[in-house]
Formats: structure tokens, C-alpha cells, sequence
């Protein structure tokens, strides 16, 4: 990516919070990079250049300030937050089932996003209103749904490829969130199809 070093340098010199985040002045004779909107003292332009991303400062030999934490910037994972550990997690339920193999567990689930069981359900219920678990069940209810409407697939090889460990537990989830077991369901598609 190339910056255009005019914008770069009007940006910096206002301290224009409208590119925080968008680009980073790395300074040669400390050795740090910052945001355009760091609070210090400006550096001697011809000690300053212009970076396109956090990544790329570090990779050049800079280290982050401690005053404007440039790895905290927009755009940047830890921007976000803790919602970034969620979105994370409910990636990894979501594509990859990562709470429908035998002994999965959230801790392991936890363990992959790097915090303690404990807090993920804790940012869970601050994010979502729900538990890592109840959101696996609405992701395996998604995926049999998706299977029943889109294959002719039977409705044991539906439960298993949606992460189910068991029929019975298939046909008990799907009569908790639809009133109706999922045969009913296969059958109210066929019916409408012809």
C-alpha cells in the first residue's frame, strides 16, 4: 500500500483523528512509531516516516509508544476489544464446529482463543445474552436446517454432518426450537416442492 506523504504529513501535523489508525509515523532517532494523534512533542520532520500499518512499523525496527499505544489504534484487533475475542470464538463454533467433536469443551474452546473458560462466557453473556454453548446449539440448528432444505440427504446423516452427537439429541433440539421434530419439517419441504 502507498501513502501519499503530503496527506500523511498535513494529517500529522493537525493531529487529524480522522487518520487515526489509517497510517503511522515511525520516528528514526527513538525508534518508536506512533498515531497521528499521539499527544507528544512532534519529532523534526526529517526524523519522521510515514508507515501504512502497525505491522509494517515493526517489521522497519520501530517499537510501539507507550503513550498513544499505536497497536490499540482503529482498525486494529485490539481496538475492538473483547468483541474481538468473541467474533473469534463464534468463528471457530460456527465454521468449524469447534464445540461439536467428542470432548470438546469450552475450556478448549477457551484455551484456542487464548483466556480462561470462565471469562469467554463471561464476554459471551456480555455480548451475545447467551453462553459459547447455547450459541453452538443455534449454529448446529442452522446448519440441520440448512441440510433439510437444501439436500435430500436422510435425516441421520443430517444430524451427524450438523455436529449432533445423536439422533435423539437431533430430533430433541429440533422439537425444543421448532415444536416439531425435523422428519415434519423434511416432509412440510417435499410437500411444497411438488
Amino acid at each position: 500500500m502507498s501513502l501519499d506523504v503530503s496527506i500523511c504529513e498535513q494529517a500529522w501535523l493537525a493531529r487529524d483523528p480522522a487518520f487515526d489508525g489509517r497510517f503511522f509515523i515511525g520516528v528514526r532517532t527513538t525508534g518508536v512509531y506512533c498515531r497521528c494523534v499521539c499527544p507528544v512533542r512532534l519529532p523534526y520532520r526529517r526524523n519522521v516516516e510515514f508507515l501504512p500499518s502497525a505491522a509494517a512499523a515493526e517489521l522497519a525496527g520501530y517499537r510501539p509508544c507507550l503513550r498513544c499505544r499505536p497497536e490499540s489504534a482503529p482498525f486494529c484487533p485490539a481496538w475492538k476489544g473483547s468483541v474481538t475475542i468473541v467474533e473469534k470464538a463464534v468463528r471457530l463454533i460456527r465454521e468449524e464446529g469447534a464445540l461439536d467433536k467428542r470432548g470438546a469443551t469450552v475450556e478448549t474452546l477457551a484455551e484456542r482463543v487464548g483466556i480462561g473458560a470462565r471469562h469467554l462466557s463471561r464476554l459471551f453473556q456480555k455480548h451475545l445474552g447467551a453462553s459459547p454453548i447455547q450459541v453452538a446449539k443455534t449454529a448446529r440448528v442452522q446448519r440441520a436446517k440448512r441440510l433439510l432444505t437444501e439436500t435430500n440427504l436422510p435425516i441421520t446423516d443430517i444430524a451427524l454432518q450438523s455436529g449432533f452427537g445423536s439422533l435423539r439429541r437431533f430430533n430433541a433440539v429440533f422439537q425444543e426450537v421448532y415444536k416439531r421434530p425435523p422428519t415434519a419439517i423434511k416432509r412440510t419441504l417435499l410437500s411444497s416442492r411438488s
